[in-house]
């Protein structure tokens, strides 16, 4: 897994089969769809893989029924499908978590009832779960923090959840395993065309080195998410955008504020929007919201009214009110949504089905969709492809692929299971050098071992990197991560060769992000 051999592959002059751009779930996605078909396949990044919306997502592999409800039921199908297939083939990083909608009119109890039969109607043999009513004594045995005044009932029913950054990491293992070679910090810059003006390679910058390679592809592949716009105005410059931001804001809280292994959903707040509140990491995580941005940013901020938005709305049902001075964490993404046709159209109400789009160019252009189907969305992707005769003919193999690190039966337990077989490496590390067991703060699983694998085996280059990724802290305690960054960096440091001033800039960049995290 070392990267500088991986940019070696870019100076061979070599036409590769498949270039993709973007180094979220949905680029992985087709990386790894591509390359175990056998295509010989180069993936792009320009941050660190999942650094926009992929790490930033509500953490649930869902089939989504605030879109059952809009009356988008193939989404539904082929997510509950997808939400399948990738708890059997990622059990490390997935779990089957148990919902609850507290009803508090008779008329919810029958209403969510049986829209949730449905819901386990179109998930069909790969339902994880049925759906039923449970009387008030037992939806508050089932969220023992709920507001008890004036509850009639409540609904159980089962969806997915996971870890999207570990989930994206193991894809590009997955991928890399099968012959891609797949780099972060390595910034397109250009789009090279034929005689025909056909895109036929990119232009890329290697941030770290500012060294730049021209690479050519049989076909190019846009699947940069909120960013897609950009690529195509590289193609032509008059093109329209396709793609509006919609942030959505979580914040992290102590466990405390929602006792219990159940998850809690609200399917309609004030505004018409969803609420959900999933333990995650042995904290809770709240939200999400759904605000219109003009343009796409890297590390977007949640807005004042965003978080006071979910702060009083997870009051009306909490016995114990969060208020700010609670908030251990908080952080934005920023979802593609087609661009509304009209002034006005609101979010929630667009598809979050994907799109593809074949320019004249021939480059292939992705949008759209959610984390539960990337993998439909990468084979739809290559398919497409060949279909338009840019790939020859081969089969799709991610349906029952296990994704790097699968274990069969992990300890759901163990505060790190989400590292499937690669724990035994981690382990070893240790083994081997004994400090490296040592803690990186006291509160937290988070060993010196850890590092070092981030760096030698899941490409790690910064402590964001680490601490944002590699595993959660930032996601889920800010305070602790800014604890943990001197010797973060200084891990880094040691594994990469870099000098004491490499380190304190480290330090003071990671303590810039961190205050877009926390709440002032």
């Amino acid at each position: 897994m070392d990267r500088l051999k991986l940019i070696q592959n870019l100076a061979t002059g070599e036409k590769w089969d498949v270039v993709i751009i973007g180094g979220g779930a949905t680029g992985l996605g087709i990386a790894m769809d591509a390359a175990t078909r056998g295509y010989k396949t180069l993936l792009v990044e320009q941050a660190d893989f999942a650094k926009g919306t992929s790490s930033k997502a509500t953490k649930l592999v869902h089939g989504g029924v605030r879109y059952m409800a809009q009356g988008d039921l193939g989404l539904v199908r082929e997510a509950c499908h997808e939400r399948g297939l990738l708890l059997k083939n990622a059990p490390h990083l997935t779990k089957n978590e148990s919902f609850v909608i507290p009803n508090y009119t008779w008329f919810d109890n029958i209403k969510y009832t049986i829209g949730l039969k449905f819901y386990d109607l179109l998930a069909g043999k790969l339902s994880l779960g049925s759906s039923k009513y449970i009387n008030k004594e037992k939806t508050i045995a089932a969220l023992p923090s709920i507001k008890r005044e004036g509850l009639k009932g409540g609904v159980v029913y089962h969806d997915g959840q996971f870890d999207d950054t570990r989930l994206a990491l193991n894809i590009a293992q997955t991928a890399i395993e099968n012959g891609a070679t797949v780099l972060n910090y390595m910034k397109v810059e250009g789009l090279l065309k034929d005689s025909t003006k056909k895109v036929n390679g990119v232009k890329v910058k290697d941030i770290e080195t500012g060294n730049t390679y021209d690479v050519l592809g049989k076909v190019v592949i846009n699947a940069t998410g909120v960013y897609v716009d950009n690529i195509l105005q590289m193609d032509r410059p008059e093109a329209p955008h396709l793609v509006r931001p919609s942030q959505g804001v979580h914040i992290t809280l102590d466990r405390s504020f929602m006792e219990g292994d159940n998850a809690l959903m609200i399917p309609e707040t004030d505004d018409g929007r969803v609420l959900f509140a999933v333990p995650w990491h042995d904290k809770l995580i709240v939200g999400t919201t759904d605000t219109l941005r003009d343009d796409p940013e890297l590390e977007p901020q949640a807005l004042d009214e965003e978080i006071e938005f979910i702060l009083s709305t997870a009051a009306k049902y909490f016995r114990k009110k969060p208020s700010r001075a609670d908030v251990l964490a908080v952080f934005a993404g920023l979802r593609p949504l087609a661009a509304p046709k009209q002034e006005g159209s609101k979010t929630k109400e667009i598809s979050r089905s994907h799109k593809i789009i074949v320019s004249d160019s021939a480059m292939i252009t992705i949008t759209g969709g959610k984390w539960t189907t990337f993998r439909r969305m990468a084979q739809d992707t290559v398919d497409k492809a060949i279909e338009k005769g840019y790939l020859p003919a081969k089969s799709c193999k991610t349906e029952q692929l296990h994704i790097h690190g699968y274990v069969a039966s992990p300890d759901q337990s163990d505060p790190l299971h989400f590292y499937g077989t690669d724990l035994l490496g981690i382990q070893k590390l240790i083994q081997e050098n004994p400090s490296l067991g040592e803690r990186l703060v006291p509160a937290y699983p988070y060993t010196k071992a850890m590092v070092v694998w981030a760096v030698r085996n899941e490409y790690a280059r910064r402590v964001e990197d680490v601490l944002g990724r590699r595993f959660r802290l930032l996601f889920l305690d800010v305070k602790a991560a800014l604890a943990a960054a001197p010797e973060v960096a200084r891990i880094i440091a040691e594994e990469l060769n870099r000098d004491q001033a490499w380190v304190e800039n480290e330090v003071e960049d990671f303590k810039k992000l961190a205050k877009t995290y926390t709440i002032f």
